[in-house]
C-alpha cells in the first residue's frame, strides 16, 4: 500500500441497527462506493483497515454504506467522525481541466495582474459547479465558482490559480 491516501467521504453517523454507516461524500466519483469496492477506514492516525463495501444507497444527501463483516451498529459506532480512503493506485484519471480535490486545496490564488489574494482551503460541492474557499491574508473567505468566466488558469505543478473575479467577488 502507498503512504499516500486522499479521503473520499467521512462517517458522520450510524443508520438503523444493522451497521449501516452515513456518510458524507467528499468525491465526485460514484463508482468509489459501489458494492464489492475497497475504502479504507482511519480514524485519529490510526493504521488504515481495509474495508469492503457491501452495499451502498443514497438516502437524503448522503451515502448510506454496510461493510462485509459488519452486520451491527456496535461493530461501527466507534468510526464516527473517521474518514474514509483510497489509496493513490486507486485514484481515477482525469480529464483536461479537471483536478482533484488535494490538488487544488493549498495552490495559491492571484489576479491576472499578479497580485496574490490567498490560499484555497476548502472546496464545496454545492451543485452545479464547485466552489473554492479562499482565504485571504485579511478579511473573511472569499467563495470562489469553479466556472470558466471566474478561473482562468490552474497550475497544479505551481500549485497555482489565476483568476478574474466577477463583479463584487472581492467585496
Amino acid at each position: 500500500m502507498t503512504d499516500k491516501m486522499f479521503n473520499v467521504g467521512k462517517i458522520v453517523n450510524t443508520h438503523g441497527i444493522k451497521g449501516e454507516v452515513k456518510v458524507l461524500r467528499i468525491s465526485d466519483f460514484d463508482e468509489r462506493f459501489e458494492a464489492g469496492g475497497t475504502l479504507f477506514i482511519v480514524k485519529e492516525n490510526k493504521t488504515p483497515i481495509e474495508l469492503e463495501i457491501d452495499s451502498h444507497r443514497v438516502h437524503k444527501g448522503f451515502d448510506l454504506l454496510q461493510f462485509k463483516g459488519f452486520d451491527n451498529i456496535s461493530d461501527v459506532e466507534h468510526y464516527k467522525g473517521a474518514y474514509l480512503k483510497i489509496t493513490e493506485d486507486q485514484l481515477t484519471d482525469l480529464d483536461e481541466d479537471e483536478y482533484y480535490y488535494h490538488e487544488i486545496i493549498g495552490c495559491d490564488v492571484y489576479l491576472n495582474s499578479g497580485e496574490k489574494l490567498g490560499v484555497i482551503k476548502e472546496i464545496l460541492s454545492p451543485g452545479a459547479n464547485d466552489v473554492w474557499v479562499m482565504k485571504q491574508d485579511k478579511g473573511k473567505d472569499v467563495l470562489i465558482p469553479y466556472i470558466e468566466e471566474v478561473v482562468k488558469q490552474v497550475d497544479v505543478e505551481a500549485s497555482k490559480v489565476i483568476i478574474e473575479p466577477m463583479e463584487g467577488l472581492l467585496d
